[in-house]
């Protein structure tokens, strides 16, 4: 939603794929139809599709005729990828290709330039600190592997045909768009829920996992960028910075004035708040990964140097951000 935004201010026509539901799915997008009460399309246009059929991005490629395509599509919840192993390796593998091959079915390889979204879960157990384009991939999870396939076809597709199509690296971004089953969304949704007496107490998986996070809105630009370039090359995009699942949940709670503080080991562990004596925040083992992947930080000199790139939303705002937008939210909606 935020590149389609960041599209549509530059003047292009945007036109994107959804998946048929049998519920409304386009919350994020809403706001940018002509007439978001009657679904009128302005310069965002919406074709029903699918990544895992072929014959659909075939017809939708040749009708559009597209000058650039993003593929963000994919099972990108790195837990339930687990559970729906198959799936992510057809959707964010075997997906990419057939997107690939469309491009080539239509004759737009000379025509037409490609960003896929690859992942810092490419980096996995990470072989070197900080993570660059250089260094070794280690995926450790289906969702990671499945990335792994799509970065090597695009490289592949790179390589045979010329096409125009580039890699982009991006480390964990976040918004107030991200989804509620997400560690970071999790958090500042409930921090907002304890906040307004809507909720006592919520439970997280590894509060030690550490992270490289930037914010959603920088990230779209970097995306563009790599598609304006001469060459087509593969790029990192990261902050540099690195915090824990605990600090997250800290920063979260200081914004709403609690203090938390820790008590416990392990899965015994709880958060305290130093005010009241409550206990906010209890570990469930269910929300553990069975390979984790401990610790990651990107660096994007090369970005920097290239594309002058860089973040501008701080951690620190990017927490306040996202608590903020989730009190309002719940205030008006405590089902939300």
């Amino acid at each position: 939603s935020y590149l389609a935004e960041f599209l549509l201010e530059k003047g292009y026509e945007v036109h994107g794929i959804v998946r048929r539901s049998s519920s409304f799915n386009t919350g994020r997008i809403e706001h940018l139809y002509k007439n978001p009460q009657a679904h009128i399309e302005g310069n965002m246009k919406l074709h029903y599709g699918d990544l895992t059929d072929s014959t659909c991005l075939v017809k939708i490629i040749n009708e559009v005729k597209p000058s650039e395509i993003y593929n963000l599509g994919a099972q990108s919840h790195v837990k339930i990828s687990f559970d729906l192993a198959e799936y992510t390796a057809d959707v964010d593998g075997v997906g990419t290709l057939r997107l690939l091959d469309a491009i080539k079915t239509c004759g737009l390889i000379n025509s037409v330039k490609f960003y896929q979204a690859s992942t810092s879960e490419l980096f996995g157990k990470v072989q070197e600190i900080p993570q660059k384009e250089t260094t070794p991939f280690y995926p450790r999870s289906p969702y990671g592997a499945a990335k792994l396939y799509a970065y090597w076809i695009v490289v592949n597709f790179r390589e045979a045909y010329n096409l125009f199509a580039v890699n982009g690296i991006l480390f964990n971004h976040e918004s107030p768009r991200r989804g509620a089953n997400f560690v970071t969304r999790k958090i500042s949704r409930s921090v907002a829920k304890i906040h307004l007496g809507q909720l006592d107490c919520f439970s997280l998986g590894n509060l030690d996992a550490k992270r490289d996070w930037g914010h959603a809105r920088d990230y779209v630009e970097a995306m563009w960028l790599m598609l304006q370039t001469d060459e087509p090359e593969d790029f990192v995009i990261a902050t540099g910075e690195v915090h824990s699942v605990r600090e997250f949940v800290e920063k979260s709670f200081k914004h709403i004035g609690k203090t938390i503080v820790w008590e416990g080991k392990n899965e015994n562990e709880v958060g305290r708040c130093k005010e009241t004596g409550k206990i906010h925040v209890t570990v469930n083992h269910k929300y553990y990964r069975p390979t984790e992947v401990d610790f990651l930080q990107g660096d994007c000199t090369k970005a920097r140097q290239k594309l002058n790139w860089k973040p501008r939303v701080t951690f620190d705002e990017l927490v306040r951000e996202m608590v903020d937008a989730d009190v309002e939210l719940m205030r008006n909606n405590p089902n939300a």
